[in-house]
C-alpha cells in the first residue's frame, strides 16, 4: 500500500469504529507514542488496547485536513480535527498532528500530538 492510501484508511477505519482493520495497518513490531495512552509496543498490545475504544466514546470522528508524505514515502504526517463525545456525554474538540513512519506498507511508528485539556473529561464520571 502507498503511504497516502495507508493514511486515508487510518482515518476511514477510525471514523467507522473498525478498530480491527485499523490495527491491521500497523506492523507486528509497531511502536506508538500516544499522548494519552503513553508508549505502546507491539501489535497485540495495540489490538488489546483498542478493544476499549467503543466504551470510551459515544462518538469518535477524526477528520484529516492535510497529509504530507516525504519523497521516499517512509515518513508522513497528518493534521486532523477530532470531534468526540465521551461515554459520559461530554464533548471533545481537538486539533491533532500525527507523525508516521511507514515500512514495507505498514505503520512501524506513530506519534500523536494535541492539546490534552479537552480529553480530561474521559477521567470524569
Amino acid at each position: 500500500m502507498e503511504p497516502r492510501e495507508i493514511l486515508t484508511k487510518y482515518y476511514r477505519y477510525a471514523n467507522a469504529g473498525d478498530w480491527d482493520s485499523w490495527c491491521d495497518l500497523f506492523a507486528d513490531d509497531q511502536v506508538m507514542d500516544e499522548q494519552l495512552a503513553g508508549h505502546i509496543e507491539g501489535l497485540e498490545v495495540l489490538r488489546s488496547m483498542m478493544k476499549g475504544m467503543g466504551a470510551m466514546y459515544r462518538v469518535f470522528r477524526n477528520e484529516p485536513v492535510h497529509f504530507v508524505v516525504d519523497g521516499d514515502g517512509e515518513k508522513a504526517a497528518a493534521v486532523s480535527h477530532l470531534t468526540a463525545v465521551s461515554a459520559s456525554g461530554e464533548a471533545i474538540e481537538a486539533e491533532v498532528m500525527n507523525f508516521f513512519r511507514i515500512v514495507d506498507g505498514k505503520i512501524a511508528y506513530m506519534a500523536n500530538y494535541h492539546d490534552t485539556a479537552p480529553f480530561q473529561v474521559l477521567s470524569q464520571g
